[in-house]
């Protein structure tokens, strides 16, 4: 995946907190409303217990930090992001929200609305509580923000077996769009307390954006961000980070066994498979997980 040199980035939709920034108080709610939902979707990826947002498993970033405003100075065009790690992902991030921009006009939905990418090491606070590295990358629907530490993509390697590369990192970051995409739908409302199961409504809803990442992945290139589309090499990097966060894995690799009812997220089959249905038709009403079997 490679960046039109010329084409310009804004860096003001990725922040750099570096360590322990954030919101101000908070502290995790489990109960109802867009809060709770956080237990579904905050460990997007990895299935990680929700009692880990409060703490546990931290880790620090060896990586320099720098704040938002050295972002846009770093990060004005895509030469940028063909060149640095950080630029690369206000790249990404610019060129899904484009897309889902665009889709929403298209489709007569409400008027997109941006949401951030936050950087950070370590923990965190966000308007759903405060997290830690150990969830991953994940998605706040209180505050509309996507979190990210830079070093999970290094774990997905060591620890899920992923081959890694810069379209798994694209992979990972459209799913938690996916999510924010879900959230202005409404689509999150569906989930209820179906929150475990190989056909729960909570692997729906992660299956569900999935799919809406590998729509974004066909359309990209005419987001005018790219210059060229993807490749076949970029395609199988997607897949195979979607296949080793699968529930199956994590679980055959963390328990020694598989069990289907304890799922959140689905299995490596179906990530892969539902992402290769948003790729190949390139139609987010194709995505549609909760209708029939998965």
């Amino acid at each position: 995946m490679e960046f039109r040199d010329d084409v310009d980035l804004d860096a003001s939709q990725v922040e750099d907190r570096g360590s322990g920034g954030g919101f101000p108080g908070g502290g995790l709610a489990i109960g109802g409303g867009a809060i709770g939902i956080v237990v579904l979707v905050v460990a997007v990826l990895l299935g990680v217990n929700p009692a880990t947002l409060l703490g546990g498993n931290d880790h620090s970033s060896s990586a320099a930090r720098t704040p938002a405003s050295d972002l846009r100075a770093q990060c004005r065009k895509g030469s940028d992001a063909n060149q640095s790690e950080k630029c690369r992902v206000v790249g990404v991030v610019n060129s899904i929200q484009s897309y889902w921009r665009d889709s929403f006009a298209q489709r007569g939905e409400q008027p997109y609305s941006t949401a951030r990418t936050d950087l950070f090491s370590g923990r965190v606070n966000t308007g759903c509580g405060q997290a830690s590295s150990a969830v991953g990358p994940f998605y706040c629907p209180a505050d509309h923000h996507v979190y990210l530490d830079l070093d999970f993509f290094s774990e997905l390697e060591s620890r899920f077996g992923a081959r890694g590369g810069p379209f798994a990192q694209a992979y990972v970051i459209a799913h938690e769009y996916g999510h924010h995409v879900q959230n202005l739908l409404g689509t999150m409302n569906r989930v209820g307390r179906d929150r475990q199961g190989a056909t729960s409504a909570s692997v729906r809803l992660e299956l569900q954006a999935d799919c809406y990442a590998g729509v974004w992945a066909k359309n990209a290139v005419d987001t005018g961000f790219y210059k060229k589309p993807f490749t076949d090499n970029d395609i199988r990097e997607a897949l195979d980070a979607a296949a080793a966060v699968g529930d199956d894995r994590i679980q055959e690799r963390t328990q020694g066994r598989v069990n289907p009812e304890g799922w959140t997220h689905g299995s490596a089959q179906q990530r892969v498979n539902w992402f290769t249905t948003g790729y190949t038709t390139g139609t987010p009403a194709r995505c549609d997980t909760f209708s029939g079997a998965i």
